[in-house]
This record gives structure tokens, sequence and C-alpha cells, in this order.
């Protein structure tokens, strides 16, 4: 499947190996400090980091650098879920997109430890999946 990167979310860039290792590590180290914390507020939240950080290096190592503007982590997760060929991604990654958003602009969420948890065994998922396409 051909990628279409629009404009005005997208610049076109050459990223060289180290630096796309370098976004990807940095995604996996928010993932594990999600991963070692009991409090369910910091692992939603470092597990959406990863989840973001993860979309940012696929789309690098497509040769794309995404926009801070307006919308971009909706297109995050959009290239995320196609380049992993895995719409789940843009379904669950906009829900938690959204109470992200709740909890910082609309004055906060309950987030339990169930829910938490489900959010990062799937953003483990995303990641190994992610490791695996960076590896072809």
């Amino acid at each position: 499947m051909k990628l279409y990167f629009e404009s005005k979310f997208f610049q076109k860039k050459k990223f060289e190996k180290k630096a796309i290792l370098r976004f990807f590590r940095n995604a996996i180290d928010d993932f594990r400090l999600a991963l070692r914390n009991k409090e369910p507020k910091v692992i939603f939240n470092f597990s959406y980091s990863a989840l973001i950080k993860t979309g940012i290096t696929l789309i690098a190592s497509s040769g794309y650098r995404i926009k801070s503007r307006t919308g971009h982590h909706v297109k995050i997760l959009e290239k995320l879920s196609q380049i992993l060929n895995d719409k789940n991604i843009e379904i669950i990654g906009d829900r938690i997109r959204k109470k992200r958003n709740l909890d910082l602009y609309e004055g906060g969420i309950i987030i339990d430890s169930k829910e938490a948890k489900q959010y990062l065994n799937f953003v483990k998922e995303i990641i190994n999946k992610a490791q695996k396409h960076l590896k072809t």
C-alpha cells in the first residue's frame, strides 16, 4: 500500500538510521516508565507518549517528519495505523488521545488500574510490531 503524507502535516526528510533508533529508544523509555509505575494516571500518560513516539519513529523511517500543529497527533496515529496495517491503532489510539485531551483541557479524568493496564498492553503490542517493522 502506498502511503500519502499530506504536506500540511508532514515534511519530507531523510533521517539517518541512528536518528530513527534514537526516536525509538525514546518511545521505549516512556513505555518502561509506564511499565515500572503503579499509578494508573502515570501509566496512562506514559503509554500514550510511547504510542505517539512510536508513530513518530515509523513516520521518520518512512522519510517524513511530522509538523507540530493542531491535529498532528491524529495524523501520527493514522499513519502509524497505516504503516503497521492495523486499524485498531487508529481506533484505540484515538480513544486514548481523546481521554488524554479531556484530562489536559477539561479538568481531569479518572483512570483506573484495569484501564491503564489495558492501554499499556495495547502499546506493548504496537511497540513489538514497530520493532519488527524497523528490522525489515
